[in-house]
Order: C-alpha cells, then structure tokens, then sequence
C-alpha cells in the first residue's frame, strides 16, 4: 500500500489520479488533497476517498470545506500543503498544480525525499537545475507524468544504459495546426480550448495551442534526463500515438505507443516498476490507418522558438518567460489580448528581466514577480 498525496485534485490529473486510487484501492491510499478554488469537488473527493487532510488555498471557500467536511483536518492555504507533503505517512506526491504555484510545495516534497510523480512542468521550466540538484542530493526519485515524458523515461527503461543520440518529442500541433497565420491571428478563446486529442485543463490547453507546451516539454526534457536543447526534436504528430522517441548513436529509435490516455503515465508513476492493469481502450493496430508526421511550422506558434531561445540564454531566462507566459494566457482566457500578443508579451519580458546566471530559489521567486509585474504592464498598455 502506498500513501499519496495529490497537490491540485481537483484539476485534470487530479481527478485521472483519483481515478487510478478507485481502480487499485488495495495499492493506493490518499493522505492529502489540496486545490485553489474548486471546493465542491475538492469536499466530493474528500468523502469519496476518505482523505484525512484537506487544503484549500482560497481563504473564501475555507469555511465552506471546513463545514461540509466534519472529522476532516481541513487546512488553509499553500504553507499547510508544504507541510503536509513532507509527513513521514506519505510516500508519493502527486505534483499536478497548475503553473509557478506548484513550485513551492513540490520542492518542499523533493527536500523530505518523498517520490515525486511530476505533472507540473512550470516547476523544471523555472527552476530545473535547483530542482534537479535537490532531488539528487535528498535522493528524491522524480517520475514524469506528462505522456511525452513518460514515453522518453519508457524508452530509457529498454537502453541498457546506451547514451542517447536524440530525443524525438511529439505534439499534437494542437487546434490551430492546419489553420494559416492569418487566421490563427483572429482565434477566439472557444477555438483554442478545443483540443482535438487531450482532455486538459484551460491553462494547459491555451499553452498547447500556441505550442508553449511543447516548449515547457522540451525545457522539462534537458533537466530530467540529462540532455541538451540540441538533442531535442520536436516533431508534430497529429494522431498522439506515439508519445515520444529515443534515437541511439547506432541510428536506432524506440517509440513508446498507446491511446492518449493520461491515466497510463500516471499509474506507472506512482506504481513503477509495475504496470497496473487499467480500464481504458486499447491500441487497434488493425484499424489504426496511418500514423504521420511534419515539422512544427515557428513562425505560426513563435512560442516553441521563445522556449529553445530561452534555454539557451539559460539562467533564470526561462522562469521569466515561464511568469509572461502565465500571465498572458491569463489575460487571453479574458478576452483582454489576442492569440498573436501572448508571444509579444513574453519576447519583450525575457528582453527585459534582469539576468541572474545562477539563480538561487529566493532568485527564483523574485524573477518570477518581476516578470510577471512587466508581463501585466504590457498587457495593460495592448
């Protein structure tokens, strides 16, 4: 039996966690929950799953939980779930919080050695190599949870330790991937939240669209296993089949394959070495037509570029781009800015943000409040 807790449940890879907790509820045992603002579910999950403590971070909807939540140890705010990750009951977290908000409480997690099942990818993008070097000094074991990710650490699994050549990332090239610039330009909200492959949160959806997703991947790939910017290809690939490949130096390439389902990396991060059985539909070689694939066009989604751009800079470049983007977005999601400003604003913020080469945690976090600051100017004065 393993001791779980799930920092943002109420989220998309939240609630597929739970999902995997009530398929395999003789290996699994949920100790915490957290969410921001979404109580209903949050006090649902709670009764559901039996959790013995719950965090809120929206001090308005505290009293609400407290109250529908009798003989819970319902918790206020993100300070209690740094606490609460690092009990000595727990054995996994779950990071799935959306954006630069989950730092805090996974970092808290890695430096109490609990095994992180990583979901989160603003916390790499920010700060990798503080991240990476805790993990490693605290003996932290990290498992990726995004599919791309988990696809690559699969690959790995079968290289008998063999140095990798090349990492071939996949992208569904998202909503916009056959649309002309022109009309990418005048996208709506409600055009962008419809992913033709993925079930995601509006966050993570917005970020797809524009490929910052794919970007953040790629980010996340270089500080997870030990690679360059150089080695990482990014390759679109409509059907989200395979979910990513390993090349070796003898010209070789292994490709992890399987419906897009998220449930599948979650399980294996949270039970690895083994693969639990899962409900879910299978992969139908016998009907499967075709598999394709192109490169993804920089000049339609200039976000993937900002993100190699931003790696290669390297210092705390990447979590001011990380803090633009997140505000950015905020801002397209209310109808404030348009598609095309999202880049614009996060170009002119990495241009600006004062350069730390080697960013300590405090750097971290005041990087990401000066950007952020710029980011809601500029959006301000568009």
């Amino acid at each position: 039996m393993k001791i779980i807790s799930i920092l943002g449940s109420t989220g998309s890879i939240g609630t597929q966690t739970l999902d995997v907790v009530r398929q395999h509820p003789d290996k699994f045992s949920v100790f915490m929950i957290s969410a921001n603002s979404s109580a209903d579910l949050l006090i649902k999950q709670a009764q559901a799953f039996r959790v013995p403590h719950v965090v809120i971070c929206n001090p308005e909807k505290y009293q609400q939980v407290k109250e529908a939540l009798p003989g819970v140890n319902v918790h206020l705010g993100i300070d209690a779930a740094c606490d609460l990750v690092q009990a000595p009951e727990v054995d996994v977290v779950v990071a799935a919080m959306v954006g630069f908000s989950g730092l805090k409480p996974t970092l808290a997690a890695v430096r109490a050695g609990k095994t992180i099942a990583l979901a989160n990818k603003e916390t790499l993008v920010a700060a990798g190599s503080l991240v990476m070097g805790e993990a490693a000094r605290c003996k932290a074991p990290i498992y990726p949870v995004d599919s791309e990710h988990s696809a690559i650490f699969q690959c790995l699994l079968g290289a008998c330790g063999n140095p990798v050549s090349k990492i071939h990332l996949t992208a569904s090239g998202g909503p916009f991937r056959t649309w002309e610039k022109e009309r990418i330009a005048g996208a709506t909200k409600a055009q962008a939240l419809k992913h033709p492959n993925w079930d995601m949160g509006a966050k993570i959806t917005i970020d797809s669209a524009t490929m910052m997703n794919k970007g953040f991947e790629v980010i996340e790939a270089k500080w997870l296993f030990g690679v360059e910017a150089s080695q990482i290809h990014v390759v679109v690939h409509p059907e989200s089949v395979i979910h990513s490949m390993v090349e070796f130096e003898d010209g070789a390439v292994m490709a992890q394959l399987g419906c897009p389902d998220m449930r599948l990396p979650i399980a294996l991060a949270l039970a690895y070495p083994t693969r639990l059985p899962l409900e879910g539909k299978r992969l139908d070689f016998g009907t499967l037509a075709a598999l394709t694939f192109f490169e993804p066009d920089r000049e339609k989604f200039p976000c993937l570029q900002l993100a190699f751009d931003a790696i290669g800079q390297g210092g705390n470049i990447p979590c001011a781009m990380n803090a633009a983007n997140e505000a950015a977005v905020a801002a397209y999601l209310q109808d404030k800015i348009r598609f095309y400003d999202i880049p614009e604003v996060i170009s002119a913020v990495m241009a600006t943000t004062s350069f730390v080469q080697q960013p300590s945690v405090e750097d971290v976090f005041a990087t990401h409040e000066e950007a952020y600051t710029q980011a809601q100017r500029r959006i301000a004065a568009l």
